[in-house]
């Protein structure tokens, strides 16, 4: 055997005993004789740098620093999961995809939902390629050293039938043990110990020096693979193949048969979670068919065919010291309870959200109650409810303020609303400043070497009144500010300058207009393609816009209808700010299905769903989510959704295939 060979041979049978031992939990040799082959192979590849691989297991040591992580656009988007608490709305959220469906038997994917730090992994013949955390679902940070340094992650699948190209999701966690291990360390050294496995794990992910991350007993536990022409039909099937491939996909997965199944497994879980070795926290029930999941589709932020059973909350009680009030950058007031610190699901809860003055007054919350506090499905905990045994005489109802508490100006509560509002919009600091958080933010302009406090520091000194100021700003101005350096503040101006290269529905978000989210801003980019001509809509005009309500529409138009909302506007236009949707010209378009409505439902053979649509919208077409009078054609491919058949049936809409479709371009 030649050195190549022996490399190579070595390789392969350490990579066999790490999946073993990390993955299997069943280890056939000993801890001794893994580092003494390891150091065998480390000496070969020392000496014979010509037969490097970045995949190898003595690369999982680490040692690579990263100073900054590179932000990467997923290849698949990364959704978030819509929460549900109750039995209840488990059974509407079957009876809507019924609806879809048309009534016909489902089979469920049930799995633990385990409380870490998202991950999307590529995977290409066979080897890990890169490691992008979540981020904001559109783009994340690539990790791929760090990763890389995580045992129970293969750098090489086994076998041979895994696709080309593939992306897996999974959960990077701190098992309890380690995590343990870890504070008792740290304590014994006189050092603070960390709050929760949870934190610690996602904080792992961005340590610059990989070597330290390789120290940490970190695991990932995958659940989700996504990618184009992959070798199974259903989520169950997908989750057993990754096994086989070397992944570690948590064995408490199961295959319900109903909704009944479902109930069974959940109610186990609730009970015997707490004899995991991880932090759980829910259930996620997931169609279990993948033509199905296709058929169902996504909503702006959430696939419809899975949801999160979130177990009941951890409750604790403690006492309202005070209540102080917030300012959003829309004016809102939001009322905070400061707490006494109390330990909660892991972390340390010193404040809560009281919501707004209805809350307040359900629940006659004084100061100086105790109080219960629970974390249900948002991040910041809640007061659910007050103990009345333990007032006292002395306390007295709950007061709301009626000034701002920054500008003092009076509040406003508007007929239908829940929320006080300051509407001094364009004098009050913390709008100001938060517009312009806002605006920098990644979702919008995406402004590097700029964050909120720098915003703040910058507005407090005089430095911007506006979004629009960014653009003025000098390193010679911004030097002077404290923990400003010359390279920070370069960068800072080189992340605004570039800022001017972001597309117009990431600008139109950015503005804050107010209800326009991400996802309303690409509709109105859409529709009206530039700045000028989205200015002079009227309240009719963007009502008509598809999923533009009234409220929407008259926010809009009181936006443009400020003058410094318009100065503002002109001076970013004069700062080469794209405010006009770039569109990629299809060298290959037409108008000739200009004015029809197609919806698209089944599984092609010579086009994927989404270069049908493509080819659709290339063409003029527009495409409808879901059937109805205007729809003119229904594109029909395999085992199409009888709900939509018979709907299609009913209207009596022409059904036709993908090859129909190209005849009627041709």
């Amino acid at each position: 055997m030649d050195i190549q060979q022996t490399i190579q041979a070595l390789r392969e049978e350490l990579n066999l005993h790490n999946y073993n031992y990390y993955v299997l939990d069943h280890p056939t040799i000993s801890d001794f004789e893994f580092d003494q082959k390891l150091q065998q192979l480390q000496e070969l590849e020392n000496q014979n740098p010509q037969f490097f691989d970045e995949n190898s297991p003595t690369q999982r040591v680490g040692g690579s620093i990263t100073k900054n992580f590179k932000t990467v656009t997923h290849d698949f988007r990364m959704y978030s999961l819509d929460n549900s608490y109750s039995i209840e709305d488990l059974v509407d959220w079957e009876n809507r995809l019924q609806k879809v469906l048309g009534n016909v038997p489902l089979e469920y994917t049930c799995e633990l939902k385990y409380d870490g730090a998202s991950i999307s992994i590529t995977y290409e013949n066979g080897k890990l390629k890169k490691a992008i955390t979540r981020g904001d679902g559109f783009q994340g940070d690539d990790v791929t050293n760090n990763i890389k340094t995580i045992k129970s992650i293969p750098l090489q699948l086994n076998g041979n039938s895994f696709p080309e190209k593939f992306d897996i999701r999974g959960e990077i966690i701190l098992p309890f043990k380690g995590f343990e291990k870890m504070n008792q360390d740290l304590i014994e050294i006189g050092e603070t110990p960390y709050s929760n496995p949870r934190n610690t794990a996602s904080g792992s992910l961005k340590l610059q020096d990989s070597s330290e991350v390789a120290k940490r007993p970190l695991e990932c536990l995958l659940y989700f693979i996504i990618g184009n022409q992959l070798p199974f039909n259903t989520q169950f099937e997908s989750l057993q193949m990754a096994r086989n491939w070397g992944f570690k996909v948590p064995k408490e997965a199961k295959l319900s048969k109903n909704l009944d199944e479902v109930f069974e497994y959940i109610n186990y879980w609730d009970i015997h979670r707490h004899q995991l070795p991880y932090e759980t926290d829910g259930v996620v029930v997931k169609v279990n068919s993948f033509q199905h999941q296709d058929e169902l589709g996504y909503t702006a932020k959430s696939p419809r065919w899975a949801i999160a059973y979130k177990f009941k909350s951890e409750q604790v009680s403690t006492r309202l010291n005070s209540i102080t009030y917030q300012v959003g950058r829309t004016g809102a007031i939001t009322p905070v309870a400061n707490l006494e610190p109390v330990q909660l699901a892991g972390t340390i809860v010193k404040r809560a959200s009281l919501h707004n003055a209805d809350q307040i007054e359900k629940l006659d919350i004084r100061i100086g109650d105790i109080v219960f506090v629970e974390k249900g499905g948002e991040i910041i905990p809640k007061i659910i409810a007050v103990d009345l045994n333990k007032r006292t005489e002395i306390q007295q109802p709950t007061n709301y303020i009626t000034h701002c508490p920054e500008c003092q100006t009076h509040l406003i509560r508007n007929e239908g609303e829940a929320n006080h509002y300051c509407p001094n919009f364009y004098g009050c600091p913390p709008q100001i400043i938060g517009r312009i958080q806002h605006y920098i933010s990644r979702k919008a302009m995406d402004i590097d070497g700029l964050g909120g406090e720098t915003v703040a520091l910058l507005f407090n000194n005089g430095l911007i009144q506006n979004y629009a100021d960014l653009y003025e700003l000098k390193v010679e101005q911004i030097l002077p500010l404290e923990r400003m350096a010359q390279k920070s503040a370069e960068n800072l101006i080189n992340g605004i300058q570039k800022s001017k290269q972001i597309p117009f529905e990431n600008v139109l978000y950015a503005l804050g207009i107010r209800y326009v989210g991400e996802t309303v801003a690409k509709k109105l980019a859409k529709h009206y393609k530039n700045i000028d001509s989205l200015s002079k809509a009227t309240l009719m005009d963007l009502i008509l816009v598809d999923e533009i309500g009234e409220r929407i529409a008259a926010s809009v138009v009181d936006f443009f209808e400020n003058d410094l909302n318009k100065i503002i506007i002109h001076r970013l236009q004069d700062y080469g700010i794209q405010f006009e949707i770039l569109v990629k010209e299809n060298p290959n378009a037409t108008t000739k299905l200009e004015g029809k409505i197609f919806v698209v439902s089944g599984v092609f053979s010579k086009f994927s769903r989404d270069e049908l649509k493509q080819l659709i919208e290339d063409n003029g077409g527009k495409i409808g989510s879901s059937i109805s009078a205007k729809t003119n054609y229904v594109i029909a491919g395999e085992n199409m959704g009888p709900a939509k058949l018979e709907k299609a049936n009913q209207l009596k809409i022409p059904i036709i295939s993908e090859f129909d479709l190209i005849n009627l371009l041709n």
